[in-house]
C-alpha cells in the first residue's frame, strides 16, 4: 500500500488487522493499522463482534424484565450496571429507596468496582507479558464471585438490584464475609505494588505510552478512570453525589500524564478508596426494608401474596402488565466502573419502555484508541488497548 507523508515523499505501508481473534482483542474488537515498519501511522477501529442488541430487546418486556440484560453489558461489574439503570427509573418515577437498600447498594457497587478494575489491570499485565499479578487479583475476584453466590445466587450475571429495591436482604454473616474479602484484596494491592512500581519493564511499556491530556480527553467525552488519570478529578459520585456518596469519607484519585501508567494506577488507587467506602457503609448497615412498600412497582412479598387478595392482584397485574410510568423522555447516569453509564428513558405510559438508550463509558474511550496509537509501536497499541479497559458487552449494546 504506497501512500504520500505530509512532505510529499512516498511511504510504503503494510496494512495489518489486530483482532478479532488477537488474544489482546479478546475475540471482541478488530483495528486495522498502517504500517510503516513498526510504526503505526493509521489505525481505524471496528466494533461490532459482540453486539447484545440490548436496546431493541429493552423494548420487548416491561421495565422490570430489563434488568437481567443489563448485566451483559459491562459484565466484569454487572451490579453496577443493574444499579445505574434501577437507579434511573427510580428518578423517573420519583421514587426514593429505603436507607437499608441505600447503603447495600453502595456497598455492592463499590465491591464492583474493585472486581473490575483488578480483571483491567490483571488482564493488561498478561497483555505486556506478566502474569504473575493476574493470580494475585483473580484470586481475590474468585473469592468476590462466591460471595456473590451467596447473596445473589449467580457468580457474573447478578440482576442484584430490582426498581425499588432489592432481590433480596443481605445473609447472615455478609458483614464478615465482606471483611474477609476486603482484607483479602488490601493483600493482594500491596503484592502487585511490590511488583510493579518498581518494575523497570513494566514502567517502560507504560510510562509515556498512549498519553492524551486532558482536554483532548474531555473533547472525546471521556469519563471514568481514563479521564481521571489525566488529572481532571470528575467523578459522579462527587460532582452529581447519590445514594449519600458525598457523606462517605473518600477521595478521587486522578493521574498527572493521562498515559498508560496513570490508567492502571489510578483503577489501583480506586479500588484502595473503594475498600474505605464499604467500610463506612458496612457500619452504617442497620435493619429494615429493603424495597419500596408500593404494589404497583414492588411485588409484594411471597407471604403476603399467598394470604392477602389485593397483594395477589397487586402482584399478578406489576408481573403481566409492567409498571406503569407516566409519558416523558428521561436521562440519568452513575459512576460505573469505566465511567459514565447514562441511561435515556423514553415511556409511552404503559409497562413497557418506549425505547431505552445507553450511554457507555467505553463507546468514547475507544474512539479516540487512534489518537493515542498513531505514531507508536504495534506493541504499544496493546498496552494502549487494555489500559482503556473496553468491555464489547457495552461497547455494542
Amino acid at each position: 500500500m504506497k501512500v504520500l507523508d505530509k512532505n510529499g515523499e512516498s511511504l510504503n505501508l503494510m496494512a495489518l488487522n489486530f483482532g478479532p481473534s488477537h488474544n489482546a482483542t479478546h475475540g471482541c474488537l478488530r483495528y486495522l493499522a498502517a504500517l510503516d515498519g513498526e510504526t503505526i501511522v493509521a489505525s481505524v477501529g471496528e466494533i461490532g463482534y459482540l453486539h447484545r442488541g440490548f436496546e431493541k430487546m429493552a423494548e420487548q418486556g416491561t421495565w422490570q424484565m430489563v434488568l437481567p440484560y443489563t448485566d451483559r453489558l459491562n459484565y466484569c461489574s454487572a451490579i453496577l450496571n443493574n444499579v445505574g439503570y434501577a437507579k434511573a427509573v427510580e428518578k423517573m418515577l420519583g421514587i426514593e429507596i429505603p436507607e437499608r437498600a441505600k447503603v447495600i447498594r453502595v456497598i455492592v457497587s463499590e465491591l464492583s468496582r474493585i472486581f473490575d478494575h483488578f480483571v483491567c489491570v490483571a488482564a493488561a499485565c498478561v497483555d505486556l507479558g506478566a502474569l504473575t499479578n493476574f493470580w494475585y487479583f483473580f484470586d481475590s475476584r474468585e473469592e468476590g464471585l462466591v460471595l456473590w453466590e451467596k447473596l445473589t445466587g449467580a457468580r457474573l450475571t447478578n440482576t442484584y438490584a430490582r426498581i425499588g429495591g432489592l432481590y433480596r436482604d443481605t445473609y447472615n454473616g455478609f458483614e464478615e464475609d465482606v471483611e474477609k474479602l476486603l482484607k483479602m484484596c488490601e493483600e493482594s494491592l500491596r503484592d502487585v505494588h511490590k511488583i510493579l512500581d518498581c518494575n523497570r519493564i513494566f514502567l517502560d511499556r507504560t510510562s509515556g505510552i498512549g498519553a492524551i491530556s486532558p482536554e483532548r480527553a474531555l473533547a472525546w467525552g471521556w469519563t471514568g478512570p481514563c479521564l481521571r488519570a489525566t488529572g481532571a478529578a470528575f467523578d459522579l459520585r462527587k460532582d452529581e453525589p447519590y445514594y449519600d456518596y458525598e457523606t462517605y469519607d473518600w477521595e478521587v484519585v486522578t493521574g498527572t500524564k493521562g498515559d498508560v501508567y496513570d490508567r492502571l494506577m489510578v483503577r489501583l488507587g480506586e479500588s484502595e478508596e473503594s475498600i474505605k467506602i464499604i467500610r463506612q457503609a458496612i457500619r452504617r448497615l442497620q435493619p429494615g426494608p429493603i424495597n419500596i412498600d408500593n404494589p404497583k412497582i414492588r411485588v409484594p412479598e411471597r407471604e403476603r401474596v399467598y394470604q392477602d387478595m389485593e397483594a395477589l392482584i397487586g402482584n399478578f397485574k406489576t408481573v403481566a402488565e409492567g409498571i406503569r410510568i407516566p409519558v416523558g423522555e428521561f436521562y440519568d447516569s452513575s459512576e460505573a466502573a469505566n465511567g459514565e453509564l447514562g441511561f435515556t428513558l423514553i415511556s409511552s405510559g404503559s409497562g413497557k419502555p418506549w425505547r431505552i438508550k445507553v450511554r457507555p463509558p467505553c463507546f468514547t474511550q475507544f474512539a479516540a484508541f487512534h489518537e493515542l496509537v498513531e505514531g507508536g509501536q504495534i506493541a504499544d497499541s496493546i498496552a494502549v488497548l487494555s489500559s482503556i479497559n473496553i468491555i464489547a458487552g457495552e461497547l455494542d449494546r
